[in-house]
């Protein structure tokens, strides 16, 4: 990879990582509009540029293909050396398998620092998992994680043990780049891997083209999504074992009912406290841990039995329990 030449032109450049979202013009921020706007000149994947078509007019525009990521950012540098405002455009957000990352790899290795006459904003947008769980339902309220199944740059292994981390930790996953023309087995391994530790029957949405002229939506189960039609335009949802299907959209549960009886006018259950953790909280499973052992469970049962590493589970009973403070209601919890 070579290096942008500086230019001698002294006024100072700028680049613009502008995440455009799913592409559609009501759901592109006024900050991306604006950049786009301001810029001199325009550089993206030839498919993220039709979508902003409508803002080119009188500017320099550079496409690139698909692969072309590390060229993107060496014009960007470059243009930026000749103190042209650029916007460099990612669809969904720029930090989120976009070219924030690439660009800066291109920056450091050019030598640029944070007090180089070059400027860099990012500018962030809406990502592929946001937009797609929006027009499916709430598939996201409780934890969640995205994947990409590309191994163009990754190695299949280390996407394999991420795969089977969080289909055991009970993770909602989004999964990017599922499949293209040649990578067509890689969602049928992922499924494999997730009907290790998932009911076939999990819930599954796949979106293609969110928002977008082409847009489908598909609901289907885990056991059936490899059968789907799925492109490098999909984004797959996995629920977790508590999400579920109804009314044509795709929910998962925060926990409320844990703590609170909803028929009941969402009066707290047996045991539990209104702005205190759960019984089976921290300090809940401490207690409960410390009472197994302590009637003679070992460390091995324990392990196997809460579904935690072993070294974790003698650590933590090598340790006194402690009496804790109480807790502190956040905004965000109940």
């Amino acid at each position: 990879m070579t290096s942008p030449s500086p230019s001698c032109d002294t006024r100072p450049g700028k680049i613009m990582l502008v995440g455009i979202g799913p592409g559609h013009e009501a759901h592109m921020t006024a900050r991306a509009r604006s950049a786009i706007q301001e810029a001199d000149t325009v550089i993206g994947y030839v498919t993220y540029i039709k979508l902003v078509a409508d803002l080119l007019d009188g500017k320099e525009v550079i496409r690139k293909s698909m692969t072309e990521e590390l060229d993107r950012a060496i014009s960007a540098l470059d243009a930026a050396r000749q103190g042209k405002k650029v916007a460099l455009i990612s669809s969904g957000d720029a930090g989120v398998y976009g070219m924030a990352g690439p660009t800066y790899e291109v920056l450091f290795q050019a030598g640029w620092t944070p007090d180089d006459p070059v400027q860099v904003e990012i500018v962030p947008g809406t990502s592929a998992l946001n937009s797609c769980a929006a027009l499916v339902g709430a598939p996201l309220t409780h934890d969640f994680c995205a994947i990409s199944l590309s191994d163009l740059l990754t190695p299949w292994p280390t996407i394999a043990r991420r795969l089977d981390a969080v289909a055991m930790a009970d993770f909602v996953v989004a999964l990017y780049n599922p499949k293209s023309g040649r990578r067509t087995r890689q969602i049928v391994e992922a499924q494999r891997l997730f009907l290790r530790h998932r009911r076939p029957d999990t819930p599954v949405a796949i979106v293609k083209s969110a928002y977008r002229r082409r847009e489908h939506i598909v609901f289907t189960t885990l056991d059936q999504m490899a059968e789907a039609d799925i492109g490098m335009l999909s984004t797959v949802l996995i629920g977790n074992s508590n999400t579920f299907v109804r009314h044509g959209l795709m929910v998962t549960p925060r926990g409320y009912a844990n703590k609170y009886d909803i028929e009941q006018g969402g009066e707290t259950r047996d045991g539990e406290q209104r702005g205190r953790s759960l019984s089976t909280g921290l300090l809940g499973w401490l207690e409960t841990l410390q009472a197994e052992h302590a009637e003679g469970a070992s460390f091995e049962v324990l392990a196997e039995r809460h579904r935690l590493p072993l070294d974790y589970i003698r650590a933590t009973l090598m340790e006194p329990l402690e009496a804790a403070a109480p807790d502190t209601l956040e905004e965000s919890e109940a």
